[in-house]
């Protein structure tokens, strides 16, 4: 029975110190890291207007449907972005659902953006990412969007595209992925100009 209680004791004393270690101090070795060395990332990647008001986060997309903004990548996330809801819609390349939705995103984003009925169309102008909360489109996307933007806006095509490209995020660590543009940055400069 004494041995018992010794291993009893023994196992209780081992909780304890490994949940003092790693439910108290190395959350908050991380914490202290993360504010002191990543601060802008740690807090969420925000972007804050001149006036101080959150505008949204670098890292998720938003919904835009005026004709004078860069249209996001589809989302299949709740109601379109809702960061509680992120996921995809599970559909597969077999549903009649998937196909309908796809062949209609097609259409749309010609007659939008003035294309003819045969022009190409980027994979992520009509298809939602697995998380349906991405903040990139393809820089082929932007530049089909370009024009339509360019004219909306009563702005030269060149200005639009330098925009595009100052928004234009390079690939993780320069091999990761592929480069994509910042559609909430990208249209927040095109509100910025006079």
């Amino acid at each position: 029975m004494k041995a018992f209680l010794i291993e009893i004791r023994g196992a209780v004393m081992a909780t304890l110190i490994l949940a003092v270690v790693c439910c108290g101090i190395y959350p908050l070795v991380v914490f202290g890291i993360g504010q002191t060395l990543f601060h802008h990332q740690a807090n969420g990647s925000l972007i804050v207007d001149k006036d101080g008001t959150i505008q949204g986060s670098r890292l998720l997309g938003q919904q835009f449907t005026a004709e004078k903004y860069f249209q996001s990548r589809p989302s299949a996330a709740g109601n379109g972005y809702d960061a509680i809801s992120s996921g995809g819609s599970n559909l597969g390349p077999t549903s009649s659902n998937l196909v309908a939705t796809i062949t209609q995103r097609i259409a749309d984003y010609r007659t939008q953006n003035n294309l003819t009925t045969n022009a190409l169309v980027p994979a992520d102008a009509v298809t939602a990412s697995g998380s349906g909360l991405d903040p990139h489109i393809s820089i082929q996307n932007a530049e089909l969007q370009a024009p339509r933007v360019a004219k909306v806006r009563n702005l030269p095509l060149e200005k639009v595209q330098s925009l595009v490209r100052v928004n234009t995020d390079a690939a993780d660590l320069g091999i990761l992925g592929e480069s994509g543009v910042n559609v909430l940055a990208l249209n927040l400069a095109l509100d910025q100009l006079k």
